[in-house]
């Protein structure tokens, strides 16, 4: 299994610079190979469950020569009538495999749970926002990992 602590700085790159984005993307590369056995051969949908916690869902949008973008969200079902899923965190994430990173393109503008909404809410440049998105990637991947989720796409 890789690790963050295989990521080579050259020198330290600090939080919210172009440095640290990318180390951060490095970082969230480690982290969703975690959950799926090859990242290069994901395709069409499939739904991690565990115990203890929601199914995670993640669909293939677009494969591309060196890169593939998905779809990664948990499904909440609201208690009205409608019992529609909302989708949250809703994230659309681009996996480039020959630089082996992985980012948030972008996600849902409203989320159900506060925690997100802090996430969605600061402003700032477009790096800081790609930032903050990514930090939450990072720390969801995480903790997605040590719930026990994975995807395979081999054995379809």
């Amino acid at each position: 299994m890789l690790t963050d602590s295989q990521i080579v700085l050259y020198k330290a790159a600090p939080p919210r610079s172009f440095a640290g984005l990318m180390s951060l993307y490095e970082s969230n590369y480690l982290r969703l190979s975690w959950l799926v056995d090859d990242l290069s051969c994901i395709q069409g949908s499939r739904v991690s469950s565990s115990t203890g916690d929601c199914d995670l869902h993640m669909s293939l949008r677009e494969h591309a020569r060196y890169t593939t973008t998905v779809h990664l969200t948990y499904y909440f079902s609201e208690p009205d009538e409608s019992y529609v899923a909302i989708a949250d965190p809703d994230l659309r994430l681009r996996i480039y495999h020959d630089a082996r990173l992985a980012e948030v393109l972008d996600c849902c503008t409203t989320h159900k749970h506060e925690a997100l909404r802090r996430f969605q809410a600061e402003g700032g440049t477009e790096l800081d926002r790609r930032w903050c998105r990514n930090v939450m990637l990072n720390k969801w991947l995480e903790y997605c990992a040590d719930r026990g989720h994975r995807f395979s796409f081999l054995d379809r």
